[in-house]
């Protein structure tokens, strides 16, 4: 019987961990949510630099303000097919960890929605989907405003990979 407090209490204590201001952003159908800590900057689309050798979803390198940032487009990365830009595809700038390291890249979304302040109680742990799914990169599954928004893991989206460049 301990045992099971002890998990709930742990589960609990990292839901509450998880509460706090996230920016929203909009995927095909989809809302998902990054951590507003995470954020460093919202830029409209500028040219994106190709590199060559780099997994499709790597758009390249942009220069801003003269540091070199790998762009990253989420579509492509989450297995969804890609479709022109409009003036709303904006390119977010996160601070990811890297072999313990803090680095700039961006993110390509379809839209920026807004900043909500979530709370533990509207926040459930990720669904389990079977064993053949990975869902380390999800923090977690908001409802806000009776709409599931799916909390994203950025540093583990984002695994070294997309670092090497």
């Amino acid at each position: 019987m301990g045992e099971a407090v002890t998990q709930v209490e742990a589960s609990f204590q990292e839901l509450a961990a998880r509460e706090g201001k996230y920016l929203t952003f909009v995927l095909g159908k989809e809302e998902y949510g990054l951590e507003i800590l995470k954020v460093k900057e919202i830029i409209g689309m500028m040219d994106i630099t190709s590199v060559p050798n780099v997994p499709s979803y790597v758009k390249g390198v942009i220069n801003l303000r003269g540091k070199v940032i790998p762009v990253v487009e989420l579509r492509l990365k989450f297995g969804m097919e890609s479709i022109p830009y409009t003036e709303r595809t904006c390119i977010i700038v996160v601070d990811v960890q890297v072999k313990g390291c803090l680095a700039l890249v961006g993110i390509v979304v379809d839209a920026v929605s807004e900043v909500l302040n979530i709370n533990r109680e509207e926040i459930e742990n990720t669904p389990n989907f079977g064993t053949e799914m990975d869902t380390n990169y999800i923090l977690g599954m908001a409802k806000v405003k009776g709409q599931v928004k799916i909390l994203l893991d950025i540093d583990q989206v984002l695994d070294n990979s997309e670092m090497a460049l």
